[in-house]
């Protein structure tokens, strides 16, 4: 059997924050096995991308990834994995540099696969298009500051727009139980917030037969974590308990992102969503009641089949009513396979593009009066690594706790406060990029 000791790896991660905390997961996995990591990515043995397949535009990225890591570590064995490998097998197979095809199923063996493999020069693929499997626990944070704790994955909802259920199957989790010795043991590595991620996370307990809020109550009680995040909850399982419990908690911040898709009730049928407008709406009011400062992200997707100018006008008019702190727009794309490909009425591309425009100009419109509501407050931030400096300062960046985005000046020979630190922050006014308020820290 072939050992990974001393073999050079480079990891690339392209999607959702699931994927990246599968990558964190596999990673550690080959450096208990002796891997370490190719130093600027370059002179590797081994290449893992874990890919995405959510959009055209993911799947062109995922292959453009695999082409500059082939370019740059010639020779090296390219394994990928993910969702863009679960749907498109045989597409992935056949890119050039590509040696092993790893599926869903298969993921949580990755590790054996490339210790078995047998330098042929044929591709080998592991895929099954029928996916039942057990659940993959995943939680790392890589590079970063903050860990990705996976606690839920696949779905069991078919929208007529999305791959996903094709891609990660049906809808499973891990336990509370052992989902809590995993919190416990990112505070023994120094941990301060856990983001909780996974495909439909209010749909937790499946496997298990628990509950949600259950699981949240846990992980609150585990002391060491001084901060949780909920990645993206569906508005029809975000309920009034969670909020409720979320507003009270320890450690939940006040922090929603929750998919809209389309602010038109004849969309969200099309697309077969499982709440109406003046559903969401009910629940955009129902956190604001609760958690009046809460940061509430919105996905949008812009230019569906069947979508008219009016449907979009009248969808445009209703997110603009929403008291929302920021839109996350992806322009529509086909996906083969899904039912969404029966709607007759195609949107065209420069329709598609203006639509997105539109959505992203009232996406900042709202950020920036949400944050210019927190101007001269003082709000917890953790820091998170240095971007950049200048002169005789470093900046840092780090969110606050209802999710604003800080940068923080630092003389550089300063090691008082340093990344996953947590402090007391004043808000100041807007940095040049016009992208974060700049902040004072308060000794």
């Amino acid at each position: 059997m072939n050992t990974l000791k001393g073999k050079k790896a480079v990891f690339c991660t392209l999607g959702c924050k699931l994927n990246f905390a599968e990558t964190s997961t596999i990673q550690q996995q080959m450096e208990a096995a002796g891997a370490v990591i190719a130093h600027n990515g370059i002179g590797a043995d081994i290449c893992i991308v874990n890919t995405c397949s959510v959009t055209e535009v993911a799947e062109s990225k995922c292959r453009q990834a695999i082409s500059k890591l082939r370019r740059k570590n010639p020779g090296a064995m390219i394994v990928v994995t993910g969702c863009y490998a679960q749907l498109r097998p045989e597409r992935v197979a056949a890119l050039e540099g590509v040696d092993l095809v790893v599926g869903t199923k298969q993921k949580g063996d990755i590790i054996n696969l490339i210790q078995n493999f047998s330098n042929t020069k044929e591709t080998v693929s592991c895929i099954e298009k029928h996916i039942n499997e057990p659940f993959f626990p995943a939680c790392a944070c890589g590079d970063r500051t903050r860990f990705f704790l996976k606690v839920q994955d696949g779905c069991d909802y078919f929208c007529t727009y999305c791959t996903i259920p094709f891609a990660r199957g049906r809808s499973r989790n891990g336990s509370i139980a052992s989902l809590v010795k995993q919190a416990e043991d990112v505070v023994r590595q120094g941990g301060k917030e856990i983001i909780l991620t996974g495909v439909n996370i209010g749909d937790f307990g499946r496997t298990t037969g628990e509950k949600f809020i259950d699981l949240i109550r846990a992980l609150d009680d585990i002391e060491g974590v001084q901060r949780y995040r909920i990645s993206s909850i569906e508005p029809n399982l975000l309920t009034e308990e969670v909020i409720r419990f979320c507003s009270q908690s320890r450690a939940f911040m006040p922090h929603f992102h929750i998919p809209l898709q389309s602010g038109s009730d004849e969309v969200l049928r099309l697309m077969h969503r499982r709440y109406d407008t003046t559903f969401f709406s009910e629940k955009i009011a129902e956190v604001r009641h609760y958690i009046p400062d809460a940061f509430i992200g919105v996905d949008v997707i812009a230019g569906m089949r069947g979508e008219t100018d009016d449907m979009f006008a009248n969808a445009l008019s209703f997110m603009e009513s929403l008291p929302v702190s920021q839109y996350h727009v992806f322009s529509y794309s086909e996906r083969p396979g899904t039912k969404a490909l029966n709607i007759p009425t195609v949107v065209s591309p420069e329709k598609k593009h203006q639509r997105t425009q539109q959505i992203i100009n009232l996406s900042n419109n709202k950020l920036h009066t949400y944050y210019n509501i927190y101007i001269g407050q003082t709000r917890p931030v953790l820091l998170e690594k240095s971007s950049t400096s200048c002169q005789n300062h470093r900046i840092m960046s780090g969110f606050t706790d209802n999710y604003i985005r800080v940068d923080v000046s630092l003389p550089i020979e300063s090691e008082q406060m340093k990344a996953n630190d947590i402090v007391q922050v004043r808000l100041g006014d807007w940095n040049e990029s016009k992208d974060a308020l700049i902040g004072e820290i308060i000794y």
